[in-house]
Parts: structure tokens; C-alpha cells; sequence
């Protein structure tokens, strides 16, 4: 597509800010150039191809398990810290296919939600219904970076303990899961007082504190109850065969220290989703954007860390129902007919790292 067909930037696009800088992100207005082509131009993409979701999903956690495996018989500690390093990648990229479970419509990937929670939520602690009926909320336009975004706290405005403390969180979760489903799971469905606290406290990947849950309802009541029972027969019964020697305690160990991998690699992802400088105002779907970031400079370490169409996460809050393999075509697009002076190009970044630095120097900031 050539320059003199594309869509141009209208007079009403917001500024350009060193990426550097911290955006003052309320009050800026809709650049409605770049919703109205990031709507005309992926018109034909937003179809989910199953083949891909199957095949990428299978491999991986086939990966992921069978490094998990050679993990624990490895001979040596250099084998299988190798060996490990391969199982948290493949495992994180597998259980990231629950970022797509709750955007795509499940009648186009017929039993990808079940066959995705059997191989991978229910054995890694994170089944579906966690994050179904609370990610969407994060895409609602009047919740995203507010106090009612169970996905956002404006990290880049808070201390320097907040970011080891969020990481230490990622550290503990497979322990927490472990208890919230052995434990709590059964302990609630007989003190409704309990449930009523699992629910709102306990029931759901976010990051906001004080976002609680509310009881879920139609389809996803029914999703959840099985997911549920699923993990909590897993949890107890893994406990349970630990409890009694038929899995060693040093290959236990082992499997909670892949699962901490996955959720810490996760965690710094999470860190440069965003640029987190939102202090709680509603804002426009273009500001929402420009709090976002693409790293779509080709690199290996990207598909690494932000696998499954992930360093696209400007794009994806633009585009949300895209799928992930159509995600590097609608930035091609985008980017090709979207002057510099848009505000797509805005969101752009060029490495992790930049953005690791960038937040804790905002927060160092903020002493």
C-alpha cells in the first residue's frame, strides 16, 4: 500500500512524546485516523485459524512437559538446569493461549477451551475461568486504568519495593494456587461465608488488590464449576502423593520451580505491557493505547518473552478481538499506512530492556 492511498493522521492526533517521557495521558483525544484504519484494514483477519491455535498450543506444552521430564531425571545439575530453562519457555508459551481464550469465540475453536484447560490450566494451577470474566473487564473502555481494573495499578507512579514485591508474588503463586484449590476450594463449597471471600478475593489473575469478583454467571458459572473441581482434584491428589512418597519430594520441588519460572517470566512481561503511568482517570481509547507497547522489532529474545502475539499488546488493546498470527500482518498494514506523525507509531518500543529501565527510573522517581 503506497503513502498516497493510505489513511492520514488527522489534525486532532495527539502530540508525539519522547519515549522517554512520561505521557500525560488524560484529556488526549481520540486519533480517530488510526481507529478508523485499524478497523478498515484487518476487516479479514480477525477469523482464528484452529490449525495454528492446535498445533502451536500441542507443541508447546508437549515441549514444555517433555522438558519437564528430563528436567527432573537429568544426571546432571547443568542438564537439568538447561532442561529447565526449555520447560518454563514451552510451559509460558503454552499457558498463554489463556490470554486468547478470552477473546476469541469459542464456537469458531470448537473444544480448544477444554482441551487447552486439560492439558495445560488445570496441571500448571491457572485454569481458564481465572482470567475469563476479569480480563475483559481490563478492555472495557470506562475500567481501563481506573480503581475498577482488576489488571492495572499505575506502577510507574508508585515506590521502588513495589516492583520486587510484584515479582516475589510471582515467585509464590504456585503455592497459592496449590491452596486455593486443595484447600479452599473444598472448605468454601461447605462455609458460604467462605466461598463468598474465595470469589471476589481469591478466583482471579489481577494485580489490582482491591479489585474483588463478582459471583459469575450463565456459561461461565458452569465453566468454572468444572474447571474448579478439576484443579482441586489435581491439587489435592498431587498433594496427597507427595504426602505419601509416591512423587519424591526434590521432583515436587522441581515442578513448583517451572511453574514459579512460568509465572516470573509472565510478571516481567506484565511489567512492560504497559507504561503504567495512569493515575486513575477514565481515558480515551487512543490514551489507553499510547499506555500500551508494541515491541515489534524483530529479535529472538521478543518471541521468548513475549510469545503468542504479545509484544503486539498496544495493538491488542486497539484490536482485541484479533488473533495472535494476525496481529504482525495488521501492524504491517498499520504501519504502512499510518503517517509518523500518528499516534500508532507512539506505542512503538524497541526492546525490553529500554522498558524495564524506563519504569524503574519512574519509580525511583516517586520516593
Amino acid at each position: 500500500m503506497t503513502k498516497s492511498l493510505a489513511l492520514k493522521v488527522q489534525d486532532d492526533a495527539p502530540a508525539a512524546a519522547p519515549a522517554s517521557a512520561r505521557i500525560k495521558l488524560s484529556g488526549v483525544p481520540d486519533d480517530r485516523a488510526m481507529l478508523r484504519a485499524a478497523a478498515e484494514l484487518t476487516r479479514d483477519l480477525h477469523a482464528p485459524n484452529p490449525r495454528i491455535y492446535w498445533t502451536d498450543m500441542l507443541l508447546s506444552a508437549g515441549i514444555g512437559y517433555a522438558a519437564l521430564a528430563a528436567t527432573i531425571l537429568a544426571p546432571s545439575a547443568l542438564l537439568a538446569v538447561l532442561a529447565g530453562a526449555v520447560a518454563v519457555l514451552a510451559l509460558y508459551r503454552a499457558s498463554l493461549f489463556i490470554h486468547e481464550l478470552t477473546h476469541v469465540k469459542h464456537a469458531l475453536l470448537p473444544n480448544f477451551r477444554l482441551g487447552w484447560n486439560l492439558l495445560v490450566g488445570i496441571p500448571i494451577l491457572v485454569p481458564s475461568f481465572t482470567y475469563e470474566g476479569v480480563h475483559n473487564l481490563h478492555h472495557a473502555r470506562t475500567r481501563y486504568g481506573t480503581v475498577e481494573d482488576p489488571e492495572y495499578l499505575p506502577l510507574a507512579l508508585m515506590k521502588p519495593w513495589t516492583l520486587p514485591v510484584f515479582l516475589l508474588a510471582a515467585v509464590l503463586m504456585p503455592v497459592a494456587m496449590l491452596i486455593r484449590f486443595a484447600v479452599l476450594a473444598p472448605l468454601s463449597a461447605v462455609f458460604p461465608k467462605l466461598r463468598r471471600v474465595v470469589v471476589a478475593k481469591y478466583s482471579g489473575l489481577k494485580i489490582n488488590p482491591a479489585f474483588e469478583r463478582r459471583e459469575p454467571e450463565g456459561e461461565l458459572r458452569t465453566q468454572w464449576f468444572w474447571q474448579e473441581l478439576g484443579a482441586s482434584i489435581f491439587s489435592i491428589a498431587l498433594l496427597a502423593l507427595v504426602a505419601t512418597g509416591v512423587i519424591p519430594l526434590r521432583d515436587f520441588g522441581i515442578y513448583l520451580a517451572v511453574i514459579a519460572g512460568v509465572a516470573v517470566i509472565n510478571q516481567v512481561r506484565t511489567l512492560v505491557a504497559h507504561l503504567w503511568e495512569n493515575d486513575g482517570e477514565p481515558l480515551t481509547v487512543t490514551a489507553q493505547y499510547l499506555d500500551s507497547v508494541n515491541v515489534p522489532t524483530p529479535g529472538f529474545f521478543a518471541y521468548l518473552w513475549a510469545p503468542i502475539g504479545l509484544r503486539y499488546h498496544a495493538l491488542h488493546h486497539l484490536l482485541p478481538s484479533l488473533p495472535y498470527h494476525a496481529l504482525n500482518e495488521a501492524h504491517r498494514r498499520l504501519s504502512d499506512a499510518l503517517e509518523e506523525a500518528s499516534a500508532y507509531h507512539k506505542a512503538n518500543y524497541p526492546t525490553l530492556r529500554g522498558l524495564m529501565h524506563r519504569l524503574a527510573a519512574s519509580t525511583m522517581g516517586a520516593r
